[in-house]
């Protein structure tokens, strides 16, 4: 298609992988370059893309099931964090252990695990706000013996005894206002089911710092293009989660996974383009999305 003017095209210099990611990403390589293979427990990070890159360096992705056969080998843990029980079967395989566990995460690991200590003393529950099977809940979970109850929703709550003392956390990656509504949620009920009584509950601000300042960030450069285009891998909950918050500030936001899904019609009539993605998402493929925009275009 002609165009009048050249068409503006800007990837938004906050996208990108987040440090727990970079960190893991930058581990696998320095262990690739030295040994040519390397095994990693579940995608090192939900963008295809990027696996397929990785993998075509050496990297391997494994299951929990296949730790048994990997005696003597190196394997590793993905930002994503790991429950005890996959420590200790890996030591027992004699496993050498890579781990590259986010910081923020393993720090909500031993939260999760001393709130889930205070709640068996006085007959509580131990809450998480987050996705069901999602390996970083797994890993929060399996800090309270697999008792904590995962909630995805508000709707989630329904299932709760809100006479008992609850401790509140989120997985790292959810949103902070829905977080907020169901703590406020769980609050309310609590205070009406203690007829007067004071209730024992405590919210804790588990969210990563680097995910809840994205929303606000995000808005504004969503709000300066004619369209966006949301880079993501499908699975990635960050990014479903972040490409919502693009939606709600400018309707003519797109989602891609891959720069083969761009659609010549997104472009008509348009002068200027965003581009952003996930705490999951590549700069390459963000660039990528990029260089094909302006062969659409043209």
């Amino acid at each position: 298609m002609e165009r009048k003017k050249p068409l503006h095209i800007e990837i938004d210099k906050s996208s990108g992988f987040c440090f727990g990611v970079v960190n893991a990403i930058s581990q696998a390589e320095k262990e690739l370059q030295s040994e040519g293979t390397l095994y990693c427990l579940g995608e090192i990070v939900h963008n295809d893309m990027e696996v397929e890159r990785l993998k075509s360096l050496g990297l391997n992705t494994i299951t929990h099931a296949d730790l048994g056969q990997l005696q003597g080998k190196k394997v590793l843990f993905r930002a994503h964090g790991e429950p005890p029980e996959t420590y200790r079967k890996a030591l027992d395989k004699g496993i050498e252990i890579i781990d590259a566990s986010c910081p923020v995460v393993l720090k909500l690991q031993v939260k999760v695990r001393e709130g889930w200590e205070r709640m068996q003393q006085v007959g509580g529950e131990v809450v998480i706000f987050g996705k069901k099977g999602h390996a970083e809940v797994l890993g929060l979970v399996g800090q309270t013996q697999e008792n904590a109850i995962v909630v995805e929703s508000i709707d989630g709550i329904e299932k709760l005894n809100f006479a008992k003392p609850i401790e509140l956390f989120a997985q790292t990656t959810k949103s902070a206002d829905e977080y907020k509504r169901i703590a406020d949620e769980i609050r309310r009920r609590m205070i009406a089911a203690s007829h007067g009584e004071s209730i024992n509950f405590k919210v804790h601000n588990s969210i990563c710092g680097q995910v809840a300042n994205r929303k606000t960030e995000l808005k504004s450069f969503a709000k300066r293009f004619d369209a966006i285009i949301f880079v993501s891998g499908k699975n990635s909950s960050n990014g479903k989660m972040l490409y919502e918050v693009c939606r709600s500030v400018n309707p003519h936001s797109h989602f891609i996974s891959s720069p083969n899904e761009l659609v010549l019609d997104w472009f008509k009539d348009v002068d200027s383009v965003g581009i952003c993605g996930a705490t999951s998402t590549p700069l390459w493929l963000m660039e990528q999305v990029v260089d094909n925009i302006h062969i659409l275009s043209k």
